[in-house]
């Protein structure tokens, strides 16, 4: 098979679909590999070191676009890429389709298979392939709001670990799935005040035994989250419903309870956020204030650590990317249940039930989809 990797457009965007090591672990299966010049730039890889994995440059995504069977890449992709997608190929990337019509659309009318990283599933229940961005993204949270927290950015000039005699910031972590844990992990390890809401005891039973005195948890009814986003300095949202768009938890009118100065950091954006006043922000102005929080919505936040990031996802990305490759899409999902879970669209039709749901398609179930 011909497998191309196209350079990432989205705005500070760094990470790339495949490494050096990946693009070997291909051509060694006897795969062509594709990659667009520049494209590891971003990670320090060189085209030299994908040539010598066996690869072979591209002068442009054009040319990827236009010649490869599997295009492999790290973010969704956009109008651009979308408009160069054509009938029968293959498209193995991020997709968060449900709180993104337009691109369901494009996809659609492309008539690509796309297959969607982070519904691709595991034992149970569990989402490989989005867990390590996802433990990423949880760690960063708490970097980017403390960042926010301080005066010149909005904040309320809050130090999340306070030092002697002075009283710690308040976090709230709503979720405990991967992205609150690590979250949580890491404010913990600042020093500072946490508390963790859900609503699975077992995943409370878990954080409290993992956490013990350290980090609260909270079952996470209305009066629960309304009372803790009312006290937390910092606030960060961590709901994810595989597939679907994020429940709108923190609501604007939540949003007059909280201090001025206070931080929400919608790390569920992808998926349309899990706060009403949230819309996609970027790295390169990544903030806004409403009713004097400040908001931090970036879209693609393990992008900002691109070498760590392209080489956690690339660890869970690439098995995947081999059976495909040797096996063809089809008997690769009839062998890998898991994997199947991640078809999002095929040949014009919508194959996942959360994102028909959402968004008004019939649903192509996956049965007539892989006969």
């Amino acid at each position: 098979m011909r497998i191309g990797c196209p350079k990432e457009i989205k705005t500070h965007e760094y990470r790339v679909g495949l490494t050096p090591e990946s693009a070997h672990e291909l051509a060694e299966h006897g795969h062509e590999v594709w990659i667009e010049s520049g494209a590891g730039a971003g990670i320090d890889a060189k085209d030299s070191e994908y040539e010598a994995a066996g690869a072979t440059i591209a002068a442009s995504a054009a040319q990827i676009f236009a010649e490869c069977e599997m295009i492999v890449k790290v973010k969704e992709p956009q109008a651009e890429e979308r408009a160069q997608l054509r009938p029968g190929q293959i498209l193995y990337t991020y997709l968060h389709l449900a709180p993104d019509p337009e691109q369901t659309a494009d996809l659609v009318a492309a008539g690509v298979t796309a297959i969607a990283y982070e519904t691709v599933t595991g034992p149970g229940g569990s989402l490989p392939l989005l867990k390590p961005m996802s433990q990423v993204a949880g760690r960063m949270a708490i970097q980017a709001g403390a960042n926010a927290l301080q005066k010149e950015h909005g904040g309320r000039g809050i130090l999340l670990g306070g030092v002697p005699g002075v009283m710690p910031g308040r976090v709230a972590v709503i979720g405990g799935g991967v992205v609150g844990f690590n979250a949580a992990q890491m404010a913990v390890g600042l020093g500072a005040d946490v508390t963790i809401l859900d609503r699975d005891p077992e995943v409370l039973e878990k954080l409290g035994i993992h956490f013990e005195s350290r980090a609260k948890t909270r079952f996470s009814n209305r009066a629960n989250l309304l009372d803790s986003v009312r006290a937390a300095d910092l606030v960060i949202g961590a709901v994810l419903i595989p597939g679907a768009a994020a429940p709108k938890l923190v609501t604007r009118a939540m949003l007059s309870e909280m201090k001025p100065g206070s931080v929400l950091v919608d790390v569920a954006i992808d998926q349309g956020g899990c706060f009403e006043s949230s819309h996609p922000t970027t790295h390169e102005d990544p903030t806004f204030v409403e009713q004097g929080v400040v908001h931090y919505c970036v879209a693609n936040m393990p992008g900002a650590v691109a070498r760590t990031s392209t080489y956690a996802l690339n660890n869970v990305t690439l098995p995947h990317a081999l059976a495909i490759a040797d096996l063809g899409w089809k008997d690769a999902m009839r062998a890998n249940p898991h994997l199947a879970n991640g078809l999002n669209v095929h040949a014009g039709r919508v194959t996942c039930a959360p994102v028909a749901e959402e968004l008004g398609y019939d649903l192509l179930e996956l049965s007539e989809a892989l006969a």
